[in-house]
């Protein structure tokens, strides 16, 4: 086996005089520069441990104290008043090398008193960090009208968080999500159900609710405010474990979301190319990453980035009753599938990261690789795209020992995964707005086996130099892998580049090993299982319905000259376009991040209330509801939101074996309209005023309701948002273009609404690149 051979470092033959080694010098040096990379990341990692673990002070600034505690006691005055003495009389004098030298015990005794002040004035420092953090009022202020106080506040903010910080300076001093409590929460709860219940079952939900907060709610309370106090954060541990990975349906559609290539351009029509700047730019993050050379993701205050240690490394591992989240310190290689076949392929040599030139090499390797894929192994992937009970059990049975073991353990220790499509994607022929609904659909399930969707995030290259993203959603949201697909997209494009013919600079080492085809041994009874597998997977990618499309008549600019927030206008678009299609409204979740906090997640935004429902009345009506959504969006990402508090109460509820009927009903309400917005982070990497095609039309996921629709929406610039637009065939009531028509017409109506005399598009917006044919 070609894998056997390389893993080698040395031969050895029995002769009769003897054994004769022969040594392998160029596997030697391989294995000694591994070593050394691996030793130089993990005196990295200590290094950025000790920075981030006395931050915010330096190290360098225990020297500094010393140094005064020394100068000032040279003056002959004591500033630990008594302090050094007491310390000086309790030193071990038989273990002190410096016995009978008083003037070094006294050196000694102030050190160790410098040492102790320098780490209570940490303490101190960091303490007052957390507590500047904890102010949130910031955000409730009118935009461009700061209050006093809080310009103090950004004073002290910039005092005490001290020099520049490394990624995770920052994860010690940001404050705990606090535990709302019951009796606003049912408040805010009644609030958001009023517009869609009729009076006698608000009165009936009423009742319920104000039974629960009299009894059961206040004990589950103190269960939760105890969890609060000695855990990081009382809802994400929750959160991953009950709404993701305990899941046994399918992850593919159901969970996996996706991400999208630049709308207009592709940098390279050659395949193998666009990977190998891609795949390089990934590992240039992940350099990034380890040593904490990224720079925190903040708003006005900085964002948790407990997230950022999963990207890389990383697979849900199935189990019968709960899946796992597994994660490796590192991983030099990468799996690539191609045309049935899976890949090992390293991208250190010799200690280094291959070049984007190298990269593509090797990729265009497998792709003329005419192996065919051995038995059972081409569809194998559909394992991960079908129920976790018979994957769980396959891979106990089928993946425990032997080939298929190191087979798998090589998938799931991989960087990530990559998959070389055969299929050409993209805005494209003679019908563009169709074809990107087939990219969108493509990217969310594929051909159902050609995706490993238990990674962490698969990256598809596809035949004319497309590529995009699939992501497994339990490690982490979707912000946190769209800031990696930023990087890598702009650093593709901008930074790397192409040459003339299309690929990637540099040259090229002939002798680097080819990459090791991966080999199974799959017995009939796991094919039989694949088969099954692929055919739940194939149902449910079959009855996905999607539309994709750029909104290009007007985008923020207009919106914010209205003096309405634009998230809160799209929301208000999405409740009319609903309204209208169904006559109803709908229990709509908009996701809302909570990484103010430590280890925060989501929050859910209530988006339909008793205002937005009357949006179709007047413009008055209009900016009350956009108001009352922009306070729900900001209480949300405060930590005062509404559904992670009930959703905790209830798994307090059933780990004390007590039934709540008003919780149970609570968490049973369908999200007929799922909505999150795409916003872009890293705005300096991208020039959309001067080159507005290199954007990318952002993601998108699955419906959330069989009988709802998902909707992802990105804004872009000033003239753009793009839509993604998911739902099932198989619900008569709803279709994904005629929801997009809907959309369209709302956004039309509600500007005209506010602002009649700037509906028709300006010069300006007609010179913008429009849904076309990609050049």
């Amino acid at each position: 086996m070609a894998e056997a051979h390389q893993a080698v470092a040395f031969q050895f033959t029995v002769t009769p005089d003897g054994i004769d080694l022969q040594l392998s010098h160029q596997a030697l040096t391989e294995i000694y520069l591994s070593g050394m990379r691996s030793w130089k990341k993990r005196i990295v990692r200590v290094k950025n441990s000790v920075i981030t673990g006395v931050y915010p002070a330096s190290p360098s600034s225990w020297l500094f104290v010393v140094i005064a505690i020394l100068a000032t006691m040279y003056t002959r005055s004591d500033p630990s008043m008594g302090l050094i003495a007491k310390i000086q009389e309790h030193l071990p004098v038989s273990c002190s090398i410096f016995t009978n030298h008083t003037q070094c015990q006294a050196v000694v005794s102030a050190v160790l008193f410098s040492t102790m002040l320098w780490l209570m004035l940490i303490f101190t420092m960091r303490l007052c960090l957390k507590q500047l953090l904890s102010y949130h009022r910031w955000m409730f202020e009118q935009h461009g009208k700061m209050s006093t106080t809080t310009k103090i506040w950004v004073a002290l903010v910039r005092i005490f968080s001290g020099r520049k910080p490394l990624l995770y300076s920052y994860q010690g001093s940001l404050p705990n999500l606090p535990v709302p409590t019951i009796k606003d929460t049912v408040k805010r709860y009644l609030e958001s159900v009023r517009p869609l219940m009729d009076d006698k079952e608000y009165e009936r939900m009423t009742k319920l609710a104000a039974e629960f907060e009299s009894s059961l709610g206040n004990r589950l309370q103190w269960y939760l405010k105890l969890k609060a106090l000695w855990a990081s954060n009382y809802v994400s541990d929750w959160w991953e474990e009950y709404v993701y990975l305990r899941g046994r349906g399918p992850i593919m559609v159901n969970s996996n979301y996706y991400g999208m290539d630049f709308l207009y351009v592709t940098p390279t029509p050659i395949q193998a190319a666009r990977a190998g700047n891609s795949i390089h730019s990934f590992f240039l993050y992940r350099r990034k990453l380890n040593k904490e050379e990224l720079k925190p993701v903040s708003t006005v205050i900085p964002l948790c980035a407990a997230q950022c240690e999963r990207i890389f490394n990383t697979t849900r591992i199935p189990g019968e009753e709960t899946d796992t989240v597994q994660h490796w310190q590192d991983s030099d290689y990468i799996v690539v599938y191609h045309k049935g076949r899976y890949f090992r392929l390293r991208v250190y040599q010799a200690g280094r990261l291959l070049s984007p030139r190298e990269i593509e090499f090797q990729i265009q390797r497998i792709l003329d690789d005419p192996s065919p894929p051995s038995k059972g192994e081409a569809k194998l992937g559909a394992l991960t795209a079908g129920d976790r009970i018979p994957w769980a059990k396959a891979r106990t049975k089928y993946f425990s020992s032997g080939v298929n073991k190191r087979s798998l353990d090589c998938i799931e220790k991989a960087a990530f995964f990559v998959t070389l499509d055969d299929e050409e994607q993209g805005m494209m022929g003679d019908d563009p707005a169709a074809s990107l609904d087939r990219y969108a659909k493509s990217l969310l399930h594929g051909k159902c086996y050609d995706r490993w969707f238990d990674k962490s995030f698969t990256v598809v290259y596809y035949k004319n130099g497309k590529n995009g993203i699939n992501a497994e959603h339990s490690w982490a949201d979707a912000p946190v892998l769209a800031h990696v697909w930023e990087y890598t997209l702009a650093n593709d494009s901008f930074q790397l580049g192409y040459n003339a013919e299309g690929h990637c600079k540099g040259d090229v080492d002939p002798s680097l090993p080819r990459p090791v085809k991966l080999s199974w041994e799959i017995p009939p009874e796991c094919e039989e299982q694949i088969a099954q597998s692929l055919a739940v997977a194939q149902a449910l990618a079959d009855d996905v319905d999607f539309h994709v499309f750029s909104f290009q008549e007007f985008g923020k600019g207009k919106v914010k000259k209205c003096r309405v927030s634009p998230d809160g206008f799209i929301q208000m678009a999405l409740q009319l376009a609903y309204f209208r299609e169904r006559g109803t409204f709908c229990l709509t979740y908009e996701a809302s991040m909570t990484r103010l906090f430590r280890e925060g997640r989501t929050e859910t935004v209530r988006s339909c209330t008793n205002e937005s429902s009357a949006t179709d009345v007047c413009k008055c009506l209009f900016r009350v509801a956009s108001e009352k959504h922009q306070l729900l969006y900001r209480l949300a990402m405060t930590g005062a939101g509404i559904d992670r508090h009930l959703f905790c109460l209830y798994v307090v509820s059933k780990y004390l074996g007590v039934e709540s009927p008003f919780l149970k009903e609570v968490l049973s309400e369908p999200w007929r309209l799922s909505t999150s917005q795409t916003p872009i982070q890293q705005v300096e990497l991208f020039d959309i005023e001067n080159h507005p095609e290199y954007v990318s039309c952002g993601g998108g996921f699955g419906p959330v309701a069989d009988d709802g629709y998902g909707v992802s929406y990105c804004v872009l610039g000033e003239n753009m948002i793009n839509f993604h637009i998911s739902c099932k065939h198989s619900c008569p009531d709803t279709d994904a273009h005629k929801f997009g028509t809907q959309i369209r017409q709302a956004l039309r109506d509600l500007l005209k609404l506010l602002s009649p005399n700037q509906t028709e598009p300006s010069k300006t917006e007609e010179s913008q690149p429009k849904v076309k044919k990609e050049q």
